[in-house]
């Protein structure tokens, strides 16, 4: 899928790619929505989250506190409290740490209330894209807050690519639980 330029493409693609992420979560019978993800020590996982995220529940919460990170940054913005993307003290290459944080908030979190919550944020983060323009969304600077990053590259990532990096993990778990042991 081509990365979205106008505002109908990136509601399309955010809503697409998480219906495609529901279809194959629902396309997984009970026992294997409970089962642990371990992906090993794979050297090609590099990235932290391999090894971070243990089921469904951290994925959802993962997602559901990026959609939070725009939500927060957008609306602050908005009203003149001028706020980084991240929060104090992460920063493009602390973010993992941040990630990690994410992760311990929420290991009590039940697996339902997780899906709610991730739920409930897609629909507020879709609203939230509603309300700009294409202009607002797509021209580069429009916004002093947003820096050199236009804000639908912002809400791109928190959306369908960030949905793309969770399908690959879904498939992945899918793929571990029906090959033999």
């Amino acid at each position: 899928m081509p990365r979205p330029t106008t505002k109908k493409d990136l509601i399309t693609a955010a809503n697409e790619q998480f219906d495609k992420m529901w279809a194959l979560i629902d396309s997984m019978t009970e026992e294997e929505l409970s089962m642990p993800f371990d992906f090993g020590d794979d050297p090609k996982d590099k990235e932290a989250h391999w090894k971070r995220d243990k089921n469904l529940r951290d994925i959802f919460v993962h997602l559901y506190e990026w959609h939070q990170l725009l939500l927060d940054w957008v609306t602050s913005n908005q009203k003149g409290n001028h706020i980084p993307f991240l929060p104090e003290p992460y920063n493009w290459k602390t973010y993992g740490d941040m990630n990690m944080k994410f992760w311990e908030k929420h290991q009590l979190t039940p697996y339902e209330d997780a899906k709610k919550m991730l739920m409930q944020s897609h629909k507020e983060v879709l609203g939230l894209i509603e309300g700009f323009s294409n202009e607002e969304l797509f021209e580069k600077q429009h916004f002093k807050w947003s820096g050199t990053t236009s804000l639908g590259s912002y809400c791109i990532s928190a959306t369908c690519s960030h949905y793309d990096w969770a399908i690959k993990k879904i498939k992945r778990q899918i793929k571990k639980l029906s090959s033999p042991s």
